[in-house]
């Protein structure tokens, strides 16, 4: 199989190269930074340069964007350039190439103000049902493309899907309460529960989906790791995590008071994978209770492959927590 990575430097592209390389996969990753990882250093907006690179492509995996952290650092206008412009040139011209699967990385940030329940109720329960709501430009761009996907394959027949991926970056925390407050995978691993996935789990999902595409034609899907609660849990969670969490699992205390860590005291939602698994096939194996196993061993909590690629960062220059290169 030939593909297009898009985004090939960072940590996605990277990781889905790597995995499709190693498979014995052609591969052809296109992005604005050169990297082992990348054959042609271009835009996404620069129709040229992508027609030149997904010429002869089976599919197309699409995770170039500028994401939350360049809010602060670039205008919003580059914001739907690359996002949104880009987008609908690799769609286009994807279809013009006979593509036979597209598929979008989208982000549960696309969700925005519908994440955040009011005071006193309980923790969101968060499918691909709740209507989206941005909070800022980023996720405004992303729902945005995520509907050119959908236009796209209803008007062309273009198989394409769109996976909202949760946290999957190893960066820290863009919380100062969060960094100040918790060993930085003390937190990692408390969002595994209801928001985070390990980037070894989001590579196999969009290979899963790359497989689905033809079949499915056009879904959205939340991939996260598998979140061990359920919606009577919900008003407890917001409440106090650490007694539902103990009931779930009564040996994470001992694991977590030897690491010197702590549980959030609340949890505000949750992000469900179900119709991922169901229409995809797709099985995560990074979760809350395989990960306090390799804990308990004295193992790094992180995939192997989350581990190799490592922290890329989001800027040249210092902008804060994000700024790793």
């Amino acid at each position: 199989m030939r593909v297009l990575v898009t985004g090939s430097a960072g940590h996605l592209g990277e990781a889905l190269v790597r995995t499709l390389r190693r498979s014995g996969h052609v591969v052809v990753g296109l992005d604005l930074l050169d990297s082992p990882h990348t054959d042609a250093v271009a835009s996404v907006t620069d129709r040229g340069a992508v027609r030149e690179a997904i010429a002869g492509a089976d599919a197309v995996l699409h995770t170039a964007t500028l994401h939350k952290p360049h809010v602060l650092s670039h205008a919003r206008q580059e914001f739907v350039d690359t996002n949104v412009t880009g987008t609908l040139v690799l769609l286009e011209e994807a279809v013009a190439a006979g593509v036979g699967a597209f598929v979008y990385t989208s982000t549960t940030s696309a969700f925005g103000r519908a994440l955040t329940p009011g005071e006193g109720e309980p923790a969101a329960w968060i499918t691909e049902d709740i209507v989206p709501r941005p909070r800022n430009i980023y996720g405004v761009t992303k729902v945005a493309a995520e509907d050119l996907c959908e236009l796209v394959a209803r008007d062309h027949g273009l198989p394409c899907l769109v996976l909202r991926t949760s946290r999957f970056f190893p960066e820290p925390d863009d919380s100062e309460f969060v960094r100040s407050g918790y060993p930085d995978d003390n937190a990692k691993v408390n969002e595994l529960l209801y928001r985070r996935i390990d980037l070894s789990d989001v590579v196999a999902a969009h290979l899963a989906a790359v497989a689905g595409a033809p079949r499915i034609g056009f879904g959205r899907y939340v991939v996260s790791a598998t979140t061990p609660f359920a919606p009577d849990d919900l008003a407890e969670l917001r409440r106090d995590a650490p007694a539902v969490v103990e009931r779930l699992f009564p040996g994470y205390p001992d694991v977590y008071a030897r690491l010197g860590w702590r549980m959030f005291p609340g949890i505000d939602r949750v992000y469900v994978n179900a119709r991922a698994r169901a229409d995809l096939g797709w099985t995560p194996r990074h979760d809350f209770h395989q990960v306090l196993d390799r804990l308990r061993a004295g193992e790094d909590p992180r995939s192997a492959l989350a581990t190799s690629v490592g922290a890329k960062g989001y800027h040249a220059t210092s902008t804060g927590p994000y700024t790793v290169r």
